[in-house]
């Protein structure tokens, strides 16, 4: 009697060749191997466990996705010109990562809070800043169209997504305005990010039509010659006037419930916040615009950007640190997990997406232990399938540490960003604690060191409190099986979110 070693004749269905079917077994084990060599190499653990087990599963389709969107870096030429405005910020900046006499009364974590953001970003921390809190995106959107109306040389305006309707028009109609009576405008706007949503095209045939100097941010289009990774997108929400006033946060140039059919019928409306900014900080948001204009268009606006930051003394102390797939490392993360780790009483986190890596869980749940108060604010509601489900598989390990998650709630989909600490520091931008805004997103965070800022952020945590439910982890450990089968499927895909 004949043993096979392969039973070949149950895998060649149809009556294949055997032959065929020896190549096919050859290939997928080929492909499995090969993988366990090559998907670690300088990927954390966690994400390359997630690409073999996509690959192991489905060998011929993993690999595919993986050669598609399995390198967190962008295309060598973008990374280049990325690194040569890097060199040219630092060139243009003073040799010291804190500008201006702090004095006496700051923590020393605080000031190497500091180095840390300048060692990865290569902006120093800088005195003399003004900051107003914006809630209501409708409203900001009013605020920052009066501040284009002001305009007399420049406008620089960067945002994920932008679209026409009836609350963003307002905001869209002052670039134009400042377009036609000569102010230098020019708009940066995430491809991808945008091209879904109702309004997007009428924006490209207004600004085209009009001559409106823009371009697309990290474009998709093949028959053009432009490809890249297509998960990696520009997320930053940036907007800069005559180089003195900026603003910057979460939202998007778009009405409160994205134009989506879905989103009106379940009455759903994202829940922002931005910051109004004057001071140096200003010029620090200006190079990163400077620098996303250059690696998309090769032109350096060296006219229209500061040569060098004053030294302002006094307060309000602040930061902008820059990350993305266009640096080696993940600063915004960096930044997370060294505020958390220093801090002694208190950490407030807002994030629409809160996906932590192994480094930001160990973090939250370490300080919770050692008595630090730590609450987290996240949605009841989400428009995210995925991260919304893989979020809630992390609720209670952070409960059992002594985390405290507030739910806001439903329709309201919770869209702000910030991190609290102690008495001193305010970190808001643009980035969620996931792990694509992490590795794959170009985002941007501002660093605020100031006790009353810090107070008038509490007015907002006041707020978020009064419109969420604390979680009660009894019962949310009493929902469906299905729901915790979701929960946990979903986190498998965490790494690759």
């Amino acid at each position: 009697m004949d043993i096979a070693i392969f039973p070949f004749d149950l895998l060649a269905p149809y009556g294949l060749p055997e032959w065929i079917v020896v190549s096919l077994v050859v290939l997928d084990w080929t492909l499995r191997i090969a993988a366990l060599g090559w998907i670690p190499h300088n990927r954390r653990p966690s994400v390359a466990l997630a690409w073999l087990l996509a690959i192991f599963l489905l060998p011929i389709v993993g690999v595919i996705l993986f050669l598609a969107i399995g390198s967190a870096k962008l295309p060598r030429k973008r990374m280049a010109m990325q690194a040569k405005m890097n060199d040219v910020i630092r060139e243009n900046t003073p040799p010291s990562y804190i500008l201006g006499n702090v004095g006496d009364e700051l923590p020393e974590w605080i000031l190497s809070t500091a180095e840390l953001n300048y060692n990865l970003g290569a902006l120093p921390m800088v005195g003399g800043n003004r900051f107003d809190i914006l809630t209501d995106s409708h409203e900001a959107m009013r605020v920052m169209a009066d501040a284009v109306d002001r305009a007399e040389d420049y406008v620089h305006f960067e945002f994920y997504i932008v679209a026409v309707d009836d609350a963003s028009r307002v905001l869209l109609d002052a670039l134009v305005r400042a377009h036609r009576r000569g102010v230098r405008v020019r708009a940066l706007v995430d491809h991808l990010g945008s091209v879904g949503y109702p309004g997007y095209a009428v924006l490209v045939k207004e600004f085209d039509r009009i001559g409106l100097p823009w371009r697309r941010m990290l474009p998709l289009r093949p028959w053009k010659g432009e490809w890249q990774r297509p998960d990696l997108r520009n997320h930053r929400k940036i907007l800069v006037v005559d180089g003195v006033l900026a603003y910057t946060g979460s939202q998007n140039i778009i009405h409160r419930s994205y134009n989506k059919r879905r989103n009106v019928r379940k009455g759903l409306e994202w829940k922002d916040l931005m910051i109004e900014c004057t001071g140096p900080v200003v010029a620090e948001l200006n190079a990163l615009f400077t620098s996303d204009w250059y690696s998309e268009t090769g032109d350096l606006l060296l006219d229209e950007a500061s040569r060098e930051l004053p030294d302002v003394q006094g307060p309000v102390f602040a930061q902008v640190l820059p990350s993305g797939p266009g640096f080696e490392t993940e600063n915004n993360l960096r930044l997370f997990n060294h505020l958390i780790y220093n801090a002694n009483d208190q950490i407030i986190i807002s994030s629409p997406y809160f996906v932590p890596d192994e480094s930001l869980m160990h973090a939250l749940t370490t300080e919770a232990q050692s008595g630090v108060d730590v609450q987290l604010f996240v949605g009841e509601t989400s428009d995210q399938f995925l991260p919304y489900h893989a979020q809630n598989s992390y609720y209670q390990e952070l409960v059992a540490a002594g985390v405290k998650i507030y739910r806001y709630k439903a329709p309201t989909v919770l869209h702000a960003k910030f991190v609290l600490v102690d008495d001193h520091v305010s970190v808001i931008g643009s980035s969620n604690m996931d792990e694509r805004s992490f590795a794959l997103d170009l985002e941007v965070s501002v660093y605020i060191v100031d006790r009353d800022f810090r107070r008038r952020m509490d007015e907002v945590v006041a707020e978020f409190h009064a419109a969420s439910t604390l979680l009660d982890i009894q019962e949310w450990n009493r929902r469906p099986l299905w729901h915790k089968y979701l929960d946990n499927v979903a986190r498998l895909t965490s790494a690759l979110l």
